[in-house]
């Protein structure tokens, strides 16, 4: 397996700026708010979240909330995974971008809409730094808005 580290773009200040500026830019109209998915999804999470003024819900692996409004359990290329959503992070009708440093084979993605959509929200797009094409995560996300900085 081959890991993307999106750590230099990190700590390169200009850099990081860029890349939250182009996340930014690529919101819909009408975002509410932001959904990063542990873990990077966190850091760019709360970076675009705070650009845009908007507010942040995070989705967490398991065992790490004290209040879980809903989980669950999707298959990945190498396995299973479970995340969870906090209780009272997204509110009914709330327009959110969900966004993660890379998009794969979209297994996470649709567990985070499905939490999303459960809580009553709804998804307005996903925005990711990069998209490995070759995986064909959009056949399994079909209708979302999906923009990537950069498609591999």
């Amino acid at each position: 397996m081959l890991f993307r580290d999106i750590s230099p773009v990190l700590a390169d200040p200009a850099a990081f700026r860029v890349l939250t500026d182009a996340l930014v830019a690529g919101l819909p109209a009408g975002t509410d708010a932001v959904v990063g998915i542990e873990a990077r999804g966190f850091i760019l999470g709360a970076a675009v979240a705070y650009a845009a003024g908007l507010g942040l819900a995070t989705v967490r692996k398991p065992g790490k909330l004290p209040v879980v409004r809903h989980r669950v359990s999707y298959s990945l290329e190498y396995g299973t995974a479970t995340l969870e959503l906090p209780e009272d992070t997204i509110r009914s009708g709330e327009r959110v971008v969900i966004v993660d440093d890379v998009l794969a084979t979209g297994g996470t993605v649709a567990a985070t809409q499905e939490l999303v959509e459960h809580a009553g929200g709804v998804v307005a797009g996903v925005s990711v730094i990069l998209e490995l094409a070759a995986l064909k995560a959009r056949d399994r996300l079909p209708g979302l808005d999906i923009t990537a900085l950069l498609t591999a």
